[in-house]
């Protein structure tokens, strides 16, 4: 199942195997914390954005059995997603589909989704120190979407009250929040992720509804790390249960 290059790495609450591939993609800590912070109500049809190696949905089928959308543009991603799935028997739970977001709304119908989950490109394309490999520029730098390419994508396919749940660097916050609101996704919940109590926050999770009335409620902070170094209490949940 696996090929050159490629481990097959567990996810140790849900039980779960993935395929991964430093050289073409790994996911990292804030596609736990995505998750983590992604409520999923029994009805909810859900699909993910800028999907990887499908980890969002993957995490997501763990939450109960709700059908599960990952949209990717990669091949090479689509592809060792498919197998994660094909590992884990979820292909009658999860779709994975290669196809640019910002076509989406040609291949979905308008308002067909509930929840939608997104951990875009977090640096802009003429951000200094861009990395070397094509698939890591793809999914770290907004070559080939952008937040708005995104935000556009997810007011398709929102039905009206629907929510969008997405990740992204604290220092993009007013984006992520003018973004969603132009497009209709009024932003509702955010929280704070910091590596250790006493330095700036490094991560944001925002979750919008699509035509809701304004009022962001300011989630309580979340802290990957204890000062000694070891995982909090939280984030050890998140990882272990």
């Amino acid at each position: 199942m696996l090929h050159e290059g490629e481990r097959l790495d567990y996810l140790i609450k849900e039980n779960l195997r993935i395929v991964q591939n430093d050289d073409v993609f790994s996911f990292s800590t804030d596609a736990l914390l995505l998750a983590h912070f992604t409520h999923v109500r029994k009805q909810d049809k859900i699909l993910d954005l800028c999907s990887g190696n499908g980890v969002i949905p993957l995490l997501l089928s763990d939450k109960g059995q709700n059908k599960i959308v990952g949209v990717e543009i990669q091949p090479p991603l689509v592809d060792m997603a498919k197998r994660s799935i094909t590992y884990n028997q979820l292909s009658t739970q999860i779709e994975m589909l290669q196809l640019d977001l910002k076509e989406a709304h040609k291949h979905f119908n308008p308002s067909e989704f509930s929840l939608v989950t997104c951990n875009p490109p977090y640096f802009k394309v003429n951000q200094q120190h861009q990395h070397q490999k094509h698939a890591h520029k793809i999914a770290r730098h907004e070559i080939a979407c952008t937040l708005e390419d995104c935000c556009f994508a997810a007011r398709h396919l929102l039905k009206q009250g629907g929510r969008l749940v997405m990740v992204h660097r604290a220092e993009r916050l007013m984006d992520v929040l003018s973004s969603m609101r132009y497009y209709q996704i009024e932003p509702k919940k955010l929280y704070f992720i910091y590596s250790k109590h006493n330095r700036a926050a490094q991560t944001i999770v925002v979750e919008g509804r699509k035509g809701g009335s304004q009022g962001l409620e300011i989630q309580p902070p979340f802290y990957i790390y204890n000062e000694d170094g070891a995982y909090s209490k939280e984030m050890s949940e998140i990882y272990y249960g």
